[in-house]
This record gives C-alpha cells, structure tokens and sequence, in this order.
C-alpha cells in the first residue's frame, strides 16, 4: 500500500470521531489492505452531478465529512460569487440511508458560513428541491441523493439560482474551492439544531410544497368540453422513495382516488428491501408492482424512483397482459398528446418548442414537426432541458416551451421546475390513459397510431465496459475510429455526422457522435459520463417491428466492429 494513503487512513483514524459508524468500519477494516486502499485511493469526484459514492468511512465514500468538505466548498463558491443579500442555499434529501443525516451536516456548514439555509421538514422529491431554489430566490441548492442507485450508495445534487443542475463551468470553480480545503482543519462544522434556534436554519413553508403541487396541477391539458372518466384503477409504487406524498396528493386533487400503493414499497427505505435497483427502467423495479397491477385488476401501474424524478409505466395489452412502456415510447405519448390537446384547445403557443436530449427517439422530432412544434436536441441530461427553458425566459418566452423529456424516464411539460418531475409525469400520463379510454383507446392503441403514422421506431442502448486506463485510452481509439471515413451503417447511407466535440448549437463541448441515417434512422456514440463504458443508441425507423429489429441487428453487428 502506497504510504500516502496509509498516511490518510491514520489521520482519519485520530480525528474521524464524530460519527460512530466511520469510526467502526475504519477499525474493521485495519487490517486489510485492499479495503483501505479502495477507500482512501482519491477523493470522490466532484463534477455537475455533485457527488455520488458507496456510503462508508475513506475520502473515496460517502460519509460526513466528504459531504462536509464538499458543503464548505459550495459555501466559498457561493460567498465568493453572490452578494451578501442572495446568500441563501435550499435543501432537501431523499429516502436513503443518512440522506436526512447529510442533509442536516451540509446546512450546519452552510449556515456556520454565514449563508442563510432554508430545508423541508421531511424528505421531499428532486424536482421539490428545483422550486424550492427558484421560488426562495436560493444562490443554489442542493439534493441529497443518489437518484436509482443501489442501496449502498448516496450523492449530493448541486442545483444554481435557475434551478437546473450546476453547469461545468460552475461546477469546476466549486471543485477549485473543494480542492483547497484540508477535510478536517479548514470546515466549518456547525450543529444544526444550535443553529436552528438562533434563526440561521430555517424549515421550507408548507406553502411552498402547496404551490409545487398548484403548478403540477396547472399542467393539465383537458379543454372545458373534455369529459374523462377519472375512476380508471391506478396501482401506484414508489419504490419506498419520495413519491408517496406529492404523487398520490396530486393525483387525489385532480379526482384520481382509485389508487392501491404497492405496501411493500409504500413508506420510505433506503434499504429498497423489495426492488435492489430502485430504477423504473428496470424490469426487476417494477415487478411487484406488475404483480398488483394483476391482482388488482388495474388499469395503470405508475411506478417512481427514490427521488420521485423519473417515473415508469404498465399498461394491459390486448390480451390482458401487462406491458412496460420504455421512456421513449412514453414521452411519444405524452408528447402526442400535449400537443394535439393544445392544437384542438386551441393554446398551443405561436412559436411552440419541444425540448429532448439527442440519445432520445428521434421519432419525438417527427411528432412535433407534424404539428409545427420546434424541436431543440441538447446534450444528455436533463439539465440541459432546464437550461434552454432559462434561454426562452430571458427571451420574454418562457410560454413557447410545452414539453421536454429524455429516454431514461424523465419528462416535464412546464417551465415551474428546472428538472425532470415524476409528479408532473405521473399526473400527465393518468390524464392522458383516462382520456383516452374514455375514447376506447388504451396506450397501446394509441402507440400503435403514432407507429402507423410515422413508421415503427425501434430504439436500443447498447453499453461496453472499459476498465482502468487501458480501457480509457482503447475507449478514445475507438471515438477516434468512429471520426474517420464512415459513409454507411446497416445499409443506411449517412447523411449527417454532429460531432459535439466541437461545440455544436452552443452546447458544450461533449465528446459524442451523432450519425444521422437516411429513413429517419440514426446512431450515437458516446463514453459515459460516470461509468468506464462506451455506449451505443441505436434509432431506426421501419415498415413494422420485425423489420426494425433486423436493421437493428445489422447496424449493432457492425458497429461492434469498432471495438475489436
């Protein structure tokens, strides 16, 4: 073992007393070496994602004082950077083990540097935390969670005034100021409750959660003369996150009272006893909650991740089978209907702006072209949505935005929040299912249509892993060979190359590919962000299913060429 990181581990054995349970697993672990290693070998990044790690004791987990650290720099950035009268950081944390710990440790910081810190009395969803920012007139904010990770895990979302994720520029001078700091000697700790008292804390009003839900309600897209039948049945599960409360509130409110909630996910645990991978996307996340859906006849299982950011479908098919609709096809539907119901109620705006992240199904674009809707493609993440509604308000036209979504799940149909909402997405897609079977038209039909109308899509992702840097380099040499002279994939001949490595619409630099096919087929190649892994999103547009699936097939086999 390297001395340094020997070095490391004594010095948090002498002065890593604060909290018990760092205390223990830095002595269980005294004698092994690869353990120490492991969590000593650097510090937990720090990027526009905030942090994210395996909770435990070491510079390279999730504990409280790499919170600590982490708060105390985002304190520096924000005195640095805001005047004295716009110092004022939200807070809210999700379901996961120690999230309401970390919650309190990061005000405590904030507050002993003099920022004035306003938190909800309860754990509350993302999207809660991007209004809270904006309408408290907050310099930042931050969400303590780590979205659909496993249970090991936690993070620390970092949110600036606009309400949207930290940009990069933001986020490297924020890491500049982390970077200074010695993890014991130069935080201000602060006891939360001492500082509650004197007023330098303060709880997030009940109002302020009232009128986060007001806005979701607003989104609703039912003209005076739309009669729906709002009794269609309703398993609800949120995956012992955040959703209980805004999503079955919102639901209620708007005449949606026929909802079960899956019991065994219904209360908050970050131990996810039930579903190991807390994600929506994931077919092993929603399967007691399809097991429900069955018992109890449903119509409609909604299910919504910790952080009641991303939310996940079922829906019967025609043979009384339960079938799980990705993101794409859901955010078509969605999308489908924001903008026949605004054209038929006659509010679609005069310049109206569709908003997706260019890995989603380029079917989006075709959806909002036939009905003379703009379509915007931004790099992925939903913070990039976020920041091209601050774009349009600057504008004086904040009203032109009607929609955005992303193909893993996440989605927002107004400009009130700066991040994807599960409870707007839920609300929407149970107006849109009880409008429509009031028609006879279920979910399917209804994607059947839009199938018919502009081809079947078929989209796919594909991930490669790459490990240690080897893989790193080997990974650049294949973005390397993906520049070169390529004029066709599965027969496709190539009619565009977006290299975003160059800066493309005014987005920053990425280093992503997007190869644009004939019929409406496309191809984007980009490492991860946050993994060691290539990844590959396929779109192809075709006469039905079958066909798309073997086009597909030809275009991954040869993409895979690349990687040998």
């Amino acid at each position: 073992m390297k001395e340094e990181i020997r070095s490391q581990y004594e010095k948090w054995l002498e002065k890593a007393v604060a909290d018990a349970d760092v205390q223990a697993e830095l002595r269980a672990i005294a004698a092994d070496d690869a353990k120490i290693e492991d969590a000593f070998y650097r510090n937990l990044a720090f990027g526009t994602g905030g942090l994210r790690g395996v909770i435990g004791a070491g510079t390279n987990r999730m504990n409280v004082y790499t919170v600590a650290k982490a708060s105390q720099g985002l304190s520096d950035y924000v005195n640095a950077n805001f005047p004295e009268t716009s110092r004022k950081i939200a807070v809210s944390y999700d379901s996961r083990i120690k999230s309401d710990l970390f919650a309190k440790v990061a005000s405590g910081v904030f507050a002993a540097n003099g920022i004035e810190v306003a938190i909800y009395t309860e754990l509350m969803p993302t999207p809660c935390l991007s209004y809270a920012v904006r309408a408290l007139h907050c310099a930042a904010g931050i969400m303590v969670t780590a979205s659909h990770n496993p249970s090991k895990y936690n993070g620390y979302k970092v949110y600036g005034a606009d309400g949207c994720q930290i940009t990069t520029e933001a986020a490297e001078k924020i890491l500049a100021e982390i970077e200074k700091l010695d993890i014991f000697e130069d935080v201000k700790m602060g006891d939360f409750d001492t500082l509650m008292a004197a007023g330098k804390i303060s709880y997030i009003g009940e109002d302020v959660y009232t009128n986060f839900v007001e806005e979701v309600k607003k989104q609703s897209l039912l003209g005076k003369d739309d009669v729906i039948d709002r009794d269609v049945a309703i398993v609800y599960t949120p995956l012992n996150g955040t959703g209980l409360k805004p999503v079955t509130r919102t639901l209620k409110e708007t005449g949606f009272t026929n909802i079960t909630v899956v019991p065994e996910q219904e209360k908050p645990d970050g131990n996810f006893p039930t579903c190991p991978y807390p994600n929506p996307e994931i077919r092993e996340a929603m399967a007691l909650g399809m097991e429900y859906a069955a018992k109890c006849n449903a119509d409609l299982l909604l299910a919504t991740d910790p952080d009641c950011d991303r939310v996940g479908i079922a829906v019967k098919d025609k043979n009384g089978e339960y079938v799980l609709l990705s993101g794409n096809q859901t955010g078509c539907l969605l999308l489908d209907y924001v903008c026949s119901q605004r054209t038929k109620n006659g509010t679609m705006p005069q310049d109206a702006v569709m908003v997706k992240t260019i890995v989603t199904t380029d079917l989006g674009e075709q959806i909002a072209a036939h009905y003379g809707v703009r379509t915007i493609n931004v790099l992925t993440g939903f913070k990039f949505i976020g920041e091209q509604i601050g774009y349009l308000e600057a504008k004086g036209k904040e009203s032109s935005y009607i929609f955005g979504f992303e193909e893993s799940y996440g989605y927002l149909s107004g400009s009130y929040v700066r991040d994807k909402d599960a409870v707007d997405g839920a609300f929407l897609i149970c107006e849109m299912f009880a409008y429509y079977k009031t028609k006879g038209i279920s979910l399917i039909d209804k994607l059947n249509e839009l199938y018919a109308n502009y081809g079947y899509c078929l989209n796919t992702l594909h991930s490669y892993e790459f490990d240690g840097a080897a893989g790193f380099d080997k990974m650049q040499n294949i973005m390397k060979a993906f520049r070169g002279d390529i004029t066709a994939f599965g027969g496709k001949k190539i009619t565009t190359c977006l290299d975003y490595a160059k800066g493309l619409d005014g987005l920053p630099k990425s280093d992503v590919l997007k190869f644009l096919l004939e019929d409406n087929c496309s191809v984007v190649v980009r490492p991860s962000g946050t993994e060691p892994k290539l990844k590959f999103y396929i779109s192809v547009s075709a006469a039905d299913e079958q066909a798309a699936g073997k086009l597909e097939a030809v275009i991954k086999n040869e993409l895979e060429t690349f990687l040998a």
